[in-house]
């Protein structure tokens, strides 16, 4: 799916609700480094390259952010 600034869905996280719950994105005419967008359910967005996206997922897949969600 295509939003309309042009983003490409890849996930929605929740989507449970209509609060409009934090979503992932690619941006095809971004520059390298601000391709995947992240956004909030408060209007805000992080913009990361791919490469900066990767080490997240890593970091998440080894348990490094476990302690975030056990508090």
């Amino acid at each position: 799916m295509t939003d309309p600034a042009g983003l490409q869905e890849v996930a929605t996280f929740c989507g449970k609700c209509d609060c409009g719950c934090p979503q992932l994105f690619i941006d095809p005419s971004a520059p390298e480094d601000k391709r995947i967008v992240i956004t909030d359910d408060f209007g805000q967005r992080v913009q990361m390259s791919a490469d900066q996206f990767s080490s997240l997922v890593e970091e998440a897949k080894a348990g490094k952010l476990d302690a975030l969600v056990a508090a």
